[in-house]
């Protein structure tokens, strides 16, 4: 009798474990983009690749393509890494965007990628 008075015990302690786990899935903020202010190439995009060697660790002059050094990501990626007709499906955006699961070593924050895809909606300028 104690052994099944003992296993009714440790049932209800793992059922009452089990039923109190609770998770919060905390979204960050996404910081809304006017899509009428221009996105800078060179004061917005660029530091996305090379602050921190964000990018720049692997894709740097002679390294991994393309090019993300503030000197030569421009060339590099226009137009071989994006589409104007369909931004969403530029590879500069998605290839590392963190919904993405091609790129594993470093992704993108959410902020980060939605400047980016604006950027390339506002024509992708050299600015």
């Amino acid at each position: 009798m104690k052994i099944k008075n003992l296993f009714a015990v440790a049932v209800l302690v793992l059922l009452a474990a089990l039923n109190s786990c609770q998770y919060e899935y905390v979204i960050p903020d996404i910081p809304k983009i006017d899509p009428e202010v221009p996105v800078k190439f060179s004061e917005q995009i660029v530091p996305i690749f090379t602050e921190a060697e964000n990018c720049t660790a692997c894709h740097k002059t002679g390294a991994t393509p393309p090019d993300l050094t503030a000197a030569n990501a421009y060339n590099a990626i226009v137009p071989a890494f994006v589409d104007l007709e369909n931004p969403e499906s530029s590879l500069i955006y998605w290839f590392a965007n963190p919904n993405s699961s091609t790129h594993s070593w470093k992704k993108l924050t959410a902020a980060e990628s939605s400047l980016i895809l604006t950027w390339i909606q506002q024509g992708a300028e050299n600015n």
